[in-house]
């Protein structure tokens, strides 16, 4: 695991556990739903993180862009499938989303090695 990957996991646990300890329960549910939205159902668990990267990339949120190339990696998304995922990434979100497109590809790359 690259340190990049270590830091970013260990910082958005970190903030995670200060929020949820704040025992607000419209954010616990928040929490929870993000959660459970990415299990298995109808779509498989790696087919939904593809589509979170997707959402991720039109949104320009490089947080969730780096939560879910992790994720992607981890569920043995291919670099094919990356690369698709990115086209319809681009497609959708134009030319605006190219920088976040760049992080994403140079993250893809590291945890490639």
């Amino acid at each position: 695991m690259s340190d990049r990957v270590k830091e970013f996991r260990e910082q958005r646990d970190r903030l995670n556990e200060a929020i949820l300890a704040r025992d607000n329960l419209n954010i616990k549910r928040f929490f929870g739903l993000d959660s459970a939205v990415y299990r298995d159902g109808a779509l498989d668990s790696r087919t939904k993180e593809m589509l979170g990267l997707v959402a991720s990339l039109v949104l320009r949120c490089d947080d969730c862009i780096t939560y879910h190339v992790i994720q992607a990696k981890e569920q043995k998304v291919t670099d094919e499938e990356f690369d698709e995922i990115i086209a319809v990434g681009l497609v959708v979100g134009g030319s605006i989303t190219i920088p976040h497109i760049r992080r994403a590809t140079q993250l893809w790359q590291e945890l490639a090695d």
